[in-house]
């Protein structure tokens, strides 16, 4: 697995004692010189201090570090969360010389705890002085919660003849159903750009990959995915062409760490893209997608290996979107299961079930209606899942 990071920016990661098992849960990234940022987050309304300090701070379209911990959400904790994310922000600046409202702050863990900021506080000047450029794997082992891989990626694009580099890092195996983004998400690029183009461009990214992923059907309270430009390419992005360019590349970076969040998913045994195709709009496409896969019982179904197909069409049917049983075929891989709403008999099923056997596959929905199309990445629902969740917090 490549190390690398991306040009004007620095990164580090170590333990401050947050988690019990002693492993990184303080992590930084930090630009060299001042950074265009966009940023999405959470749309649910319950909403970490940190999401909500970050909602202020990145309206100015500038950033210089990000600072992030895992082991604590420093969610629903009143005020005192709010100045703990001050803090935590104060400490980095500090140490890094530079404005306090210019860093950002990201935190993942256990909601409803006081988050320990002395601990954080403590350890800053240490993460400073452990600044790296080229190894992002501290940074993105510090954001893990339930992960068991650390999540990170670089890609090399071209614009009018120049290289560029996007470098993405993400966090998250459940409480996965985004509504803007997913858990932590954070990626630094050494293309120039403004904040507006930066926004567009991740807003667009995001909404084909990371909110095109499900584990469990629940919505973070602490969603954000920041995008971070330092210009260190000499390349600006300014006509539309080179923000196509730009857009493949950061497209490419997110769809590759959204489906790894899928495949590292709690309990997760299999990656499972579910495809929608004609249907009456993409918006159809995806709604039905979307119920398809969050679907416990056609994940459970997943997870034994079992083409029950009866639940995969009974949950496109409570989708919201008309279309018509009777026309609509389904496969599993290669493998025709359906054939207009009926069963393509025991053969079928049993080269179906070869399928499901495999850690990765795609379904298909053909409705057979229109030309709307769309896909959602998806996981099984295992017993491994049910145990990490019973008992969470202790």
């Amino acid at each position: 697995m490549a190390k690398t990071g991306c040009p004007g920016f620095l990164t580090a990661g170590l333990a401050c004692g947050l988690k019990k098992n002693g492993k990184n849960d303080l992590g930084l990234i930090y630009a060299e010189t001042a950074a265009s940022v966009a940023g999405v987050f959470t749309r649910n309304l319950v909403q970490a201090a940190p999401v909500l300090l970050d909602r202020q701070r990145i309206k100015t379209g500038v950033c210089r570090a990000l600072i992030v911990n895992s082991g604590n959400a420093n969610c629903c904790t009143g005020e005192r969360g709010m100045q703990a994310a001050k803090r935590m922000a104060a400490a980095a600046a500090d140490s890094l010389g530079v404005q306090e409202d210019d860093v950002l702050v990201a935190s993942t863990g256990v909601i409803g705890k006081q988050l320990p900021v002395e601990k954080i506080e403590k350890a800053v000047p240490a993460l400073v002085d452990a600044l790296d450029y080229a190894d992002v794997t501290n940074l993105a082992k510090a954001m893990m919660t339930t992960d068991t891989v650390p999540k990170f990626i670089s890609r090399r694009g071209e614009i009018d003849g120049k290289s560029f580099h996007i470098t993405g890092v993400a966090k998250g195996s459940g409480m996965i159903r985004p509504d803007m983004a997913t858990m932590l998400c954070f990626a630094m690029t050494d293309v120039s750009a403004t904040s507006k183009i930066l926004h567009e461009t991740l807003v667009a990214a995001v909404n084909r990959s990371l909110n095109r992923i499900t584990v469990d059907g629940d919505t973070s309270t602490n969603d954000t995915a920041i995008l971070m430009a330092s210009g260190a390419s000499g390349i600006e992005i300014v006509n539309q062409a080179q923000r196509n360019a730009f857009q493949s590349v950061l497209d490419d970076v997110l769809i590759s760490l959204a489906k790894w969040l899928i495949k590292d998913g709690e309990g997760a045994t299999k990656l499972v893209e579910i495809h929608v195709t004609g249907a009456f709009s993409n918006g159809a496409a995806h709604r039905i997608a979307d119920t398809v896969a969050n679907s416990n019982l056609t994940k459970t179904a997943l997870f034994g290996e079992d083409a029950n197909w009866g639940r995969i069409l009974a949950a496109a049917g409570r989708a919201g979107v008309v279309f018509d049983p009777e026309k609509t075929d389904i496969f599993f891989g290669s493998v025709k299961m359906v054939q207009d709403g009926v069963g393509c008999g025991k053969d079928a099923e049993a080269e179906a079930t070869e399928v499901l056997k495999r850690p990765e596959y795609d379904i298909t929905i053909d409705l057979k209606m229109g030309e709307g199309s769309a896909t959602v990445f998806t996981c099984d629902f295992s017993i491994d899942y049910v145990k990490i969740n019973a008992d969470y917090r202790t």
